[in-house]
């Protein structure tokens, strides 16, 4: 009898290792590459540039992430027909890992947020549309918070706390954008000048 609890007891650890060790496997992945993730939402027509962080965007940045934003500068692109309409790629930690979001800002509202890539064993739920769209038409207000109410989702709290992070962060870099930032032409065929 004791035998048999223990070949019992053996499966049981097994089984859970495994579930353990497939469970990270399964939700660490990339979703969108950042080439597709610009021309599905700029189209073929779009350019690079390059915004310098400045001692009050630091400190803004600070306030939206609740700490230092890595880096000097950070990349965005704008559709070439419609100047209003950036894109940003921007990084935040879930619980240990970075994710890696796309947020497109048109009109200083959302028009779309994507995970790109997702590093984390839990929490991979916020890159469905049903979780996404609650985002689309956001704007930020005075104080950097979302104009909309965003519901969690049990079990991926804090990767939901990253989303709303990236999505304030995005809207503010937005509005901080000038016509005098340096820019990189795109090139349709994927290559880039500058």
């Amino acid at each position: 009898m004791n035998l048999n609890r223990l070949l019992l007891l053996l499966v049981c650890c097994s089984y859970a290792v495994l579930l353990t060790a497939a469970t990270p496997l399964w939700a660490q992945e990339t979703y969108l590459s950042k080439e597709d993730f610009l021309s599905q939402n700029l189209g073929t027509s779009y350019t690079g540039h390059k915004l310098w962080f400045s001692k009050p965007i630091k400190q803004k940045l600070k306030k939206i992430f609740g700490h230092k934003y890595p880096g000097l500068r950070i990349r965005y692109w704008t559709n070439d027909e419609n100047k209003e309409q950036t894109a940003w790629i921007l990084n935040e930690i879930g619980k240990v890992k970075p994710i890696t979001f796309g947020v497109v800002v048109n009109n200083q509202q959302i028009e779309s947020i994507y995970v790109l890539a997702f590093r984390e064993s839990r929490g991979w739920e916020i890159k469905q549309t049903f979780f996404t769209d609650q985002f689309l038409g956001a704007s930020l207000t005075d104080r950097l918070r979302l104009t909309q109410h965003i519901d969690s989702i049990s079990g991926a709290t804090l990767s939901v706390i990253a989303m709303k992070k990236v999505a304030r962060a995005a809207l503010y870099l937005s509005g901080q954008v000038t016509v005098t930032a340096p820019a990189i032409g795109h090139k349709p065929n994927g290559g880039s000048s500058g």
